[in-house]
């Protein structure tokens, strides 16, 4: 005797068979149906945007709680003390965001988190490491040049240093990655899936998605605007480009990685400094690491060229992937 499971116990969008994603179809069509299940999108952007909030937010005041214990005040509850204890519960955090991301697009469409990763379901180490050795050095001699703009130094002690820098090693990583598959990935998809064309899909999810993270931001001067519009656009572009978040995850955490290693080299205040984004605060130099993205973007679309976007592969059991190369 077969039991069949209630239908109250299915998840939406899912079927009573095994969810799978569909063939030959770019990263950001991935969940692109007969129907455009709007309501179902905005609902998982906003399940995104509440773990954004919830995750550090709680994470956060947990972590807060022994801070206060020394003496000290995080900036989470209303203190100017950036302990190594805050830093590392900012970045684990948003790193929660990749699970998260996973389950969302698992529950509300029936299609297997690991789908993010790429259009391959897999994390592609390879591609990796070859876009690191490829576009790291240069993206990080541009992004130096903002070291040359004046700053102040903060009383650091060396205990402190040194358990920021190693969490910075450790989870910015992490923390960079959680924001590239909850925008680059669920977003994006969800955006592109809301159109019947694929190329109208691809315009919303990079315009949307590149727009909603620059938002969240809050920077108000222009070189930085012009700065993270950019490098968001650049960021999504690549990921339709290459058919998974390799890519963008190097450059995001390399990014971020490097910049707080240094500030804590330069004894800088992370409170304010990697966080006061308002008027004033750009310089030109903001322009070199700008092109940067914009020459790494077209190099990837060179690379590229004669394959185009990657695909999800197709039915057949030996079906050939159509892979993506950093070399011609």
């Amino acid at each position: 005797m077969t039991i069949s499971k209630p239908s109250w116990l299915l998840t939406p969008g899912a079927s009573r068979s095994v969810p799978s994603v569909p063939a030959g179809v770019e990263y950001h069509r991935v969940l692109a149906g007969d129907k455009r299940r709007i309501g179902r999108g905005i609902l998982a952007i906003i399940l995104l945007l509440a773990g954004l909030v919830v995750f550090p937010l709680v994470i956060g005041r947990v972590a807060a709680t022994f801070d206060v214990r020394i003496g000290e005040t995080p900036p989470i509850l209303g203190g100017t003390d950036y302990t190594p204890l805050y830093h590392a519960s900012s970045m684990f955090s948003l790193a929660l965001l990749i699970p998260w991301s996973m389950l969302i697009q698992r529950w509300l469409y029936g299609v297997p988190g690991a789908s993010l990763h790429s259009v391959t379901s897999r994390f592609r180490f390879d591609l990796l490491g070859k876009s690191l050795l490829v576009f790291g050095p240069a993206w990080l001699v541009a992004n130096a040049l903002g070291a040359f703009k004046p700053v102040e130094e903060s009383p650091w002690s060396q205990h402190d240093l040194i358990v920021i820098f190693l969490a910075t090693l450790l989870l910015t990583p992490l923390q960079s990655a959680g924001e590239e598959y909850g925008v680059r990935g669920l977003i994006f998809r969800v955006v592109g899936s809301w159109t019947r064309s694929r190329r109208a899909g691809l315009v919303a999810g990079v315009l949307v998605t590149s727009v909603l993270f620059t938002a969240l931001h809050g920077a108000t001067d222009p070189y930085l605007i012009l700065w993270y519009f950019v490098l968001w656009t650049g960021l999504a572009v690549i990921t339709w480009r290459m058919g998974g978040l390799e890519i963008s995850v190097m450059l995001h955490a390399v990014l971020n990685t490097f910049t707080f290693i240094l500030a804590t080299s330069l004894r800088v205040d992370l409170g304010s400094a990697t966080q006061d984004r308002s008027d004033g605060v750009g310089t030109p130099l903001q322009l070199v690491p700008t092109a940067t993205v914009i020459v790494i973007t077209a190099l990837v679309w060179w690379f590229t060229r004669k394959t185009g976007p990657a695909l999800t592969p197709g039915t057949a059991p030996h079906a050939q992937i159509n892979e993506p190369s950093l070399t011609n």
